[in-house]
């Protein structure tokens, strides 16, 4: 077994391609979904929680204040597209297919490719989709909470459960 593989902490995995943070500041491969916030192109105070279920790719997009996204009546709406987007760039396009279980016609995938695999499935919105944009935008507002900490090597409050690694034994 490998040192890594003994450890107590995870991997942080890299991602594929380092991107922008402006249009989809938040995604995550989480919870059977690709979920994520996107920023709002009208407006600067509102944001979309977007998300995909895996397999089924079931759809949500509504704005932070639980108010339903008007381009998705049914359909894959942009701030869906641009979430597949960037989470191929964060993940890379293998990854979030295999995730999503999509078969892209192409090998390898790209996101159009991914996207295109979601909207030929023709997936129902789901009706539950404010329930589950809830913890994802809590997360997000801890990420961001994060951000706004002064550079220190102490360690975290709220991190401090985690093992020191390699502590000496009296």
């Amino acid at each position: 077994m490998s040192a890594w593989e003994r450890s107590s902490g995870v991997r942080v995995v890299a991602p594929a391609r380092a991107r922008k943070l402006a249009k989809v500041p938040f995604v995550e491969l989480a919870d059977g979904r690709l979920q994520g916030v996107v920023s709002s192109g009208s407006s600067l105070e509102r944001v979309y929680v977007s998300s995909v279920a895996a397999g089924s790719y079931a759809f949500a997009c509504s704005t932070n204040n639980n108010r339903p996204c008007g381009g998705a009546q049914g359909w894959i709406c942009n701030h869906i597209r641009a979430l597949v987007k960037e989470a191929v760039l964060q993940y890379g396009a293998q990854r979030v297919a295999r995730y999503l279980k999509v078969e892209p016609a192409e090998a390898p995938p790209a996101a159009e490719d991914i996207t295109a695999g979601i909207v030929a499935a023709r997936p129902a919105q789901q009706q539950d989709g404010k329930a589950a944009a809830a913890p994802v935008f809590s997360r997000f507002l801890r990420h961001l909470a994060y951000l706004e900490l002064a550079p220190d090597t102490a360690p975290l409050p709220e991190m401090q459960w985690f093992p020191a690694t390699r502590a000496a034994v009296a």
